[in-house]
């Protein structure tokens, strides 16, 4: 019979075990440090976290970040797994449902989380919880060398250079969506020395920024000031960007399905739409 209980104390080399071994069958794989830095990133709590464990052996699992998202205490899904073996018996529902009075006790309002819409059974058991989608995301990635930026004429007159993380939280208005839990400042934040954050100047005004995480080839954010759009300044931040990239691909993930100028612009620099995603909350 499993047993649930809260991850605080678990070593990380016993998390990273159990992540790997339930997702052993999966496409993209992660290495400890690479688990260790998204964790960090999307504010994993060990003691809101819970695992269903077996003679002391974790089978299936929660990792909960908690933060603030629009406006209110949240804890969000940082990764959800159950290994192979063990799969079908419901591990995961009743991991949610443990965790739930412990939220509620730290001050959580709403549980967040995404879920790929091309996995339906996922989808059901969530609205099932009492999930609700509150947006739609797609998210595109790339291989470097099939990446093709079309500079425009005339960009020289911008200019672009290296600037401080608390310039780009300036520029919010130039934003078409507020970003995901996972690209939003409170998480970059968390370890913003992993990021590295490019401005576009026309003489001292700010018309655009972009923020990476060179390790994973995330693009986290890319904004143009809506007066200053269709001038070629976010083709232009996205070639500078790409230069400190050391990933072999760029992900660009969680774009509003609405947003149709990022898609139209990431698809004309060859940055291919991968899937879409479903972001559900339940009040808590």
């Amino acid at each position: 019979m499993e047993t649930i209980k809260s991850l605080r104390g678990i070593s990380f080399d016993h998390l990273y075990e159990a992540f790997q071994e339930a997702f052993e069958d999966y496409e993209v794989q992660w290495n400890k440090v690479q688990l260790q830095t998204l964790l960090h990133r999307r504010g994993f709590v060990p003691e809101l976290s819970f695992g269903a464990c077996i003679n002391k052996k974790i089978v299936s699992f929660t990792f909960n970040g908690v933060g603030t998202y629009y406006g209110l205490k949240t804890a969000y899904d940082t990764g959800t797994g159950t290994i192979k073996e063990f799969r079908g018996r419901g591990l995961a529902s009743r991991i949610f449902m443990h965790s739930i009075p412990f939220l509620k006790d730290a001050g959580v309002e709403q549980y967040l989380l995404e879920v790929l819409q091309h996995n339906p059974k996922a989808v059901s058991v969530y609205r099932k919880q009492g999930f609700e989608v509150s947006r739609e995301f797609n998210y595109f990635r790339q291989q470097n060398d099939q990446i093709k930026t079309k500079i425009k004429e005339g960009h020289q007159v911008f200019q672009i250079k290296e600037v401080n993380l608390s310039i780009a939280e300036d520029a919010l208005q130039f934003h078409d969506f507020t970003p995901s839990w996972q690209n939003s400042f409170e998480s970059i934040q968390r370890k913003p020395e992993d990021f590295k954050v490019l401005g576009a100047f026309k003489g001292k005004k700010l018309v655009g920024y972009s923020i990476l995480e060179p390790n994973s080839g995330d693009v986290t954010q890319i904004a143009v000031d809506k007066s200053h759009r269709r001038k070629g300044i976010g083709t232009l931040l996205l070639h500078e960007t790409l230069k400190f990239n050391r990933h072999d691909s760029v992900k660009v993930i969680n774009t509003e399905i609405s947003c149709e100028p990022m898609t139209a612009f990431l698809q004309s620099n060859g940055i291919l739409l991968k899937g879409k995603q479903f972001e559900m909350i339940k009040r808590l």
